[in-house]
């Protein structure tokens, strides 16, 4: 049985993903709107991984004995200023889901529960992946600014993922 203090830091994540996922399906919404579609693709598949996250923890949860708690999902922000700003917006967020993960991994070692330290270790890794890949799209905004040849070539590249996903 897991302890449920951990246990409802496990449900506190498990919906935080779940809310990073409606996050980047609005990202994807506005880069749609704004005839982004690389973009808007890169987000629809940023959204589905976060989905995936969340399972991850829900049948962990599970495993374990535990009991899901599902809580209500807040509206995320629609619009952004441009893509720098919803990248820079998604980078944030990022390094918030970590500092989360984190708080969890401590919390695991402090009750020497050693499965769910485990299992975050996971977490760990692909946040750091998760932080790199945002930033070093910011970086690419910031490189290209408002050069219209610059957008048009990273909207196209950062398309290339969706299509990727797509294939498999």
């Amino acid at each position: 049985m897991i302890d449920k203090r951990v246990l409802n830091a496990l449900n506190d994540q498990l919906n935080a993903e779940f809310y990073a996922s409606y996050y980047y399906v609005a990202m994807s919404a506005y880069f749609k709107e704004t005839d982004f579609n690389g973009f808007a693709a890169w987000m629809r598949n940023q959204a589905q991984e976060e989905l995936s996250h969340a399972m991850k923890i829900f049948d962990f949860i599970n495993d374990r004995e535990g009991i899901v708690d599902l809580a209500e999902i807040q509206a995320p922000v629609k619009s952004w200023e441009n893509p720098l700003a919803a990248f820079k917006d998604a980078h944030a967020h990022e390094k918030e889901v970590t500092e989360k993960i984190y708080r969890l991994v401590d919390m695991s070692l402090e009750k020497r529960d050693h499965a769910t330290n485990t299992f975050l270790q996971w977490f760990v890794t692909e946040q750091v992946e998760e932080e790199a890949a945002a930033v070093d799209i910011v970086n690419k905004l910031k490189l290209v600014g408002n050069d219209g040849n610059g957008l048009f070539l990273l909207d196209r590249d950062l398309g290339e993922r969706g299509a990727e996903a797509d294939s498999e």
